[in-house]
């Protein structure tokens, strides 16, 4: 494990998601996060780029829905690579961006349509994950 990544040697190692170069080369290449995700349901990232467009154009339940799947997928894609329900998610390891995304985007989602719960629980959940990520989030 590099030590970049890891932030307390008595804590659980960090996770880190395995790169998937098909989701990402079809991003870039223009292809729409609709069709990606479609043809890659188990990606967070096209989940979460769909609930970012979808709060961006005030379609704030649509965009809860799109974050939520997001979110689940990357619950399982964590859970298949190690993580234990605790420990880092660092935003500075790119694959692990589509599951923090659709993570802050479901709780934008959730205080939108007044969860406000889900909302605080999310906010702790992203910041225990990587305080980092909110602020990258943010900009």
């Amino acid at each position: 494990m590099s030590d970049e990544f890891r932030k307390n040697l008595i804590g659980p190692e960090p996770t880190l998601l395995p790169v998937e170069p098909e989701v990402t080369e079809r991003l870039a290449g223009g292809a729409e996060p609709v069709d990606v995700a479609a043809s890659f349901p188990a990606s967070s990232l096209p989940w979460a780029l769909l609930a970012e467009e979808a709060l961006t154009a005030g379609h704030t339940v649509e965009a809860y829905a799109y974050a939520r799947t997001g979110y689940h997928r990357g619950l399982d894609a964590l859970r298949r690579n190690g993580w234990r329900g605790t420990g880092p998610i660092p935003w500075q390891h790119e694959p692990n961006r589509g599951f923090l995304k659709a993570l802050y985007a479901l709780g934008q989602a959730a205080g939108s349509i007044g969860e406000t719960e889900e909302a605080e629980r999310v906010a702790t959940f992203l910041n225990d994950s990587d305080p980092q990520a909110l602020v990258e989030l943010q900009k």
